[in-house]
């Protein structure tokens, strides 16, 4: 359990000294909460359970604002996010959260922000922009791999390619879902529907909505590219496809009237003149290599070699 006074920065304090004009900020663990809650003073009765939070999410309340934070994992996008809840009204911020993400990225604005015009909308904007603070990076090493990987596809290994290719369109697809949610949020905030919020202070909420809208638009910029890769991939197959078949459908046609001169010759009747003749068997070859050289150049005019 953490309390913090928004001052020039965020200052450790004891939960009592928290009553007062002051606004502050606090982390509990479910078991905190459940204990203290009546203490917050906010008139809500929010049955925490934090192992179901999926979505990051905010809801207006008769006094408060409650809801949810729900992180990715930057590093590992296959493993499971982060969630923790929050509730909120004019004199404070309350988190609840059962492991660390939340108290560690308010201990980096803490160690990372000092404010002139100390407030409550201040610390939303620098937390909420934690968040956010790496995605920027992500999103260009994105794009970068994606560079690598369109190079890669004329090698032996595009099998794999493709496979990263999927990877990286599901991790891309989960942080624009996360921006979506982030904006959704944002706006909830800048709506001050229980002015909660000072109205000067409006702006960090616009200012936080717009960075996550170009977020929102890279990351689609990226799933494009993606796309755009997969697409000339799929071209490059079909294209390499259509020239075998094109191939074997040449060879198929130089061997056809060969088989059917072997077939024909292949008939067992007794009286066949050709059969007894010497140079017969000679004279055959020679009109299956004129056979084939015509078909050859035929096929050439035409440019389907």
């Amino acid at each position: 359990m953490m309390f913090y006074k928004i001052k020039n920065t965020l200052v450790e304090c004891a939960p009592e000294e928290t009553i007062g004009e002051e606004q502050y900020v606090a982390v509990l663990n479910t078991g905190e909460w459940t204990d203290r809650v009546d203490s917050f003073d906010m008139g809500i009765e929010m049955g925490m359970q934090l192992s179901s939070i999926t979505a990051t999410r905010a809801e207006v309340n008769y006094d408060s604002l409650t809801g949810s934070f729900y992180l990715p994992d930057r590093v590992d996008p296959e493993a499971p996010g982060y969630g923790f809840a929050f509730a909120l009204d004019e004199k404070g911020i309350v988190f609840v959260d059962d492991g660390d993400t939340a108290l560690s990225i308010i201990k980096r604005v803490q160690k990372t922000r000092k404010w002139k015009l100390p407030s409550m909308e201040r610390f939303l904007y620098d937390f909420l922009e934690q968040i956010i603070h790496d995605d920027a990076f992500i999103l260009n090493r994105y794009e970068m791999e994606l560079n690598e990987l369109e190079e890669e596809l004329s090698d032996q290994e595009s099998d794999q390619v493709m496979l990263r290719l999927n990877e990286i369109l599901g991790n891309i697809r989960n942080l624009r879902m996360h921006y979506e949610q982030l904006m959704d949020l944002g706006q909830e905030l800048e709506e001050n529907e229980n002015g909660f919020f000072n109205s000067e202070n409006l702006r960090y909420f616009h200012l936080f909505t717009a960075r996550i809208a170009i977020l929102r638009d890279t990351a689609a910029s990226v799933r494009d590219y993606i796309i755009q890769i997969r697409d000339y991939y799929e071209s490059q197959m079909s294209f390499r496809q259509n020239r075998i078949m094109t191939i074997l459908t040449v060879v198929t046609s130089i061997f056809l009237p060969l088989t059917l001169i072997t077939g024909w010759y292949g008939m067992n009747f007794r009286y066949m003149p050709e059969l007894e003749i010497k140079w017969a068997y000679p004279a055959l070859l020679g009109v299956f290599v004129v056979i084939t050289v015509i078909c050859l150049i035929f096929f050439k005019k035409k440019k389907w070699l």
